[in-house]
């Protein structure tokens, strides 16, 4: 039962991580996830603070994540169609990975320049408030791609540490 915890743990650590690009998918919660079925094995002691300090915390990054690109695209003049627009320049980036990595970057830039041009603002108007839309994106999906790869490491460590206990099968 502890190995597939463990396995489980980590396809929903590997998915958290995915979740930090993907906007359907709460990255941090469900990497959380697979740091909490890695201590419900009985090989890894219990350490309720350890869990609840990082829920915590991956709730806290799961709230910033919608806070911080409102605040780049209302600091920069942007509307809610500018933030839309990079949702869906993501999409299309992630559905249509001509540019590969770069796509990704690109793709909610234009998105979010598109939304602004469709709800009626200049193109000077709209290129500050794509950027600063864009600027929020990047900065949620920095964050919450830094906090499920220390969940990851957190993670590899802990299974590190109790290994012997972990690959026992049956001792």
């Amino acid at each position: 039962m502890d190995i597939a915890l463990l396995i489980l743990g980590f396809i929903f650590m590997l998915i958290g991580i995915l979740g930090s690009f993907l906007p359907v998918l709460p990255g941090p919660p469900i990497s959380w996830i697979g740091l909490l079925l890695l201590y419900l094995t009985k090989a890894i002691p219990q350490d309720w603070w350890f869990l609840g300090i990082t829920l915590v915390v991956a709730l806290m990054v799961l709230a910033m994540d919608y806070i911080i690109p409102a605040m780049g695209t209302k600091k920069f003049g942007g509307s809610k169609a500018g933030m839309i627009g990079t949702t869906v320049g993501l999409l299309v980036a992630l559905i249509f990975p001509i540019l590969g990595i770069f796509g990704i970057v690109i793709w909610p830039f234009v998105g979010a320049f598109v939304g602004e041009i469709i709800n009626k603002a200049d193109n000077k108007t709209a290129l500050k408030a794509a950027f600063g839309s864009f600027l929020g994106f990047l900065t949620g999906t920095f964050l919450k791609f830094m906090v499920t790869i220390v969940y990851l490491g957190l993670f590899i460590a802990k299974a590190w540490e109790y290994k012997n206990l972990l690959f026992s099968f049956g001792s």
